[in-house]
């Protein structure tokens, strides 16, 4: 007998599973929450040179403006620089004895950075971390390198969770997840300068990444092969509907530290919810942890209406699957690579991993030049995920996990190409271009993550979700630094943004289809379909395994 016979004995999809999705809902709806919290937290408002007042006598402001600030080669008022001197304008006389400022400059006048700092339109945010701390102009690197410091530490959380949740079991990890999650968003809040801020909002990712390796795992290992599907994209809906509450709370909510407050506040109940959240029993088993598995088991049946009783699921029968599956040592990222199968397959999910996330926050994080407020586009590119999960819900029962993967990073790429040949003045054609990108790169984050999970092994697939999720966040922390490629040429960060995209797409046709197939329990499971022994076994790479 193997889990998935027990899964049927118990129920492989009831209410147990749903409450379960349920309970899980919450770390799927503040993800993007902090992800995408850049686009309001380091919004930079339209912004000039501090000056100093108005002379009484001088009733044109405009004129004023035009003597102190230098224009643009588009032709508007710059946003970082300043005249050494007053520059001349017809028919004004700005000095009490009657001298012109032009009087006192001969040739191209010089210009200097903003000496006193700059002032900032407050009619769309009240307050941001750029106007904040200033990090404009010269420092404007710094403003998009809070995204960069933030991914990074993803990325480090990604490894850590990975192997710990592997070794501790999920459903601790997930509360430590929590905890550290709210301590430290709470500290970001409170941060009294850009190097306390940048530290704290660094460690709040590391946190934060406990949530995208542990939840859809713990939910897939309680579900049966039919149900996992359909339960998967209905999780991602979660993400779609705290990119669209992220456009609701940001409008609402306009100072950055009240907003930073915001979408940090709700891990303080999700916390408490972990009281309901069941372990999972697969991981339970390979560990030889028999009674706790077998008390989740009975739980799971009980809920879905098939009481078995003490002795309708014996811990003798529960101890037999143990034994064919306990972990006999410690797994850790070097198994990932140990075997031929294995190897292939985080080679193959490194390279997909990497593509979907700088494709994905590239798109996301860029809403400027779509004729919309940064409010209006936020919205609009949550919305359109929703029709994207109904796209992957279809396609991966009948075109399966590989062609879906790689047909959405494919759109993605062709999204982003067709957008560099149309001029920046036609704003439909861009946005509704920018929208189709938006899509096709949700459609394959969630494609990623049910992928994935049915790739690894039980005993491996933490771990191989960390590695993954590392490379993912490598590419995510890289995205918005990509941006600042558009200072070389102005379709740069687009084009790569698209090539690495459609980079993936090749790569994940190298990988195996799981289509209907059971979860892997053990390397040997995945290793054992490296050299099929007949055609059928040819067309299902990743048949079912028997005991």
């Amino acid at each position: 007998m193997g889990f998935e016979e027990l899964l049927h004995k118990v129920g492989g999809f009831g209410p147990f599973q749903l409450r379960n999705v349920a309970l899980l809902a919450l770390p799927r709806v503040l993800l993007p929450m902090h992800f995408l919290l850049p686009i309001f937290l380091a919004a930079v408002p339209a912004h000039r040179c501090a000056l100093p007042g108005v002379p009484a006598n001088f009733s044109h402001q405009d004129e004023w403006l035009e003597a102190h600030l230098p224009r643009e080669p588009d032709g508007r008022l710059s946003s970082c620089l300043l005249f050494t001197h007053l520059q001349a304008l017809p028919n004004t006389t700005l000095w009490g004895g009657g001298q012109s400022p032009g009087e006192q400059l001969e040739g191209e006048p010089s210009t200097v950075p903003c000496p006193q700092g700059w002032e900032y339109d407050h009619s769309e945010f009240s307050s941001t971390i750029a106007t904040e701390w200033d990090l404009v102009c010269e420092q404007k690197g710094l403003n998009r390198a809070t995204s960069t410091f933030f991914f990074a530490g993803v990325l480090v959380g990604a490894v850590a969770f990975g192997y710990l949740s592997d070794r501790f079991g999920r459903r601790r990890l997930l509360l430590v997840a929590y905890v550290s999650s709210l301590v430290l968003g709470l500290a970001s809040a409170a941060s009294v300068s850009y190097t306390m801020f940048a530290v704290t909002r660094t460690l709040t990712g590391t946190a934060l990444a406990g949530f995208t390796i542990i939840v859809m795992p713990l939910e897939l290992e309680w579900l049966d092969v039919g149900h996992r599907t359909v339960a998967g994209v209905l999780s991602s809906t979660f993400w779609t509907g705290g990119v669209m509450l992220l456009a609701l709370v940001g409008y609402l909510i306009r100072d950055w530290r009240w907003l930073l407050l915001a979408v940090t506040l709700p891990c303080a109940p999700g916390i408490l919810s972990i009281w309901w959240v069941p372990e999972s029993a697969r991981w339970l088993l390979t560990q030889g942890r028999v009674e706790e598995a077998h008390r989740y088991l009975l739980r799971c049946a009980r809920l879905n209406g098939r009481p078995l009783g003490e002795d309708g699921l014996s811990q003798e029968a529960l101890s037999k699957v143990a034994a064919a599956e306990r972990v006999v040592r410690t797994p850790s990222y070097l198994d990932l690579f140990r075997t031929p199968r294995l190897r292939h397959i985080s080679l193959c999910c490194m390279v997909v991993w990497f593509g979907v996330n700088f494709s994905y926050y590239g798109v996301s994080l860029d809403v400027s030049g779509l004729g919309l407020n940064v409010y209006q586009t936020q919205l609009l590119f949550g919305a359109v995920e929703l029709p994207s999960k109904l796209l992957v819900y279809l396609s991966v029962r009948h075109a399966g996990r590989r062609l879906t993967l790689a047909g959405t990073l494919l759109g993605a790429a062709l999204a982003l190409g067709f957008r560099l040949l149309v001029s920046s003045e036609v704003k439909s054609w861009s946005t509704a271009l920018a929208v189709m990108g938006k899509g096709f790169s949700e459609a394959a984050f969630t494609t990623a993550y049910l992928f994935t999970s049915e790739l690894y092994p039980t005993v491996l697939r933490q771990t191989g979700m960390g590695l993954t999720a590392l490379v993912g966040r490598l590419g995510g922390s890289l995205a918005p630094l990509a941006a600042l490629l558009d200072g070389v040429w102005l379709s740069l960060p687009k084009l790569a943004y698209g090539g690495i995209a459609l980079l993936a797409a090749c790569t994940a046709l190298l990988l195996p289809e799981t289509k209907q197939a059971q979860l892997p329990e053990t390397i040997q499971d995945v290793e054992r379909k490296s050299a099929p022994s007949n055609p059928q076994e040819e067309e299902m790479p990743m048949k079912q395994v028997q005991d």
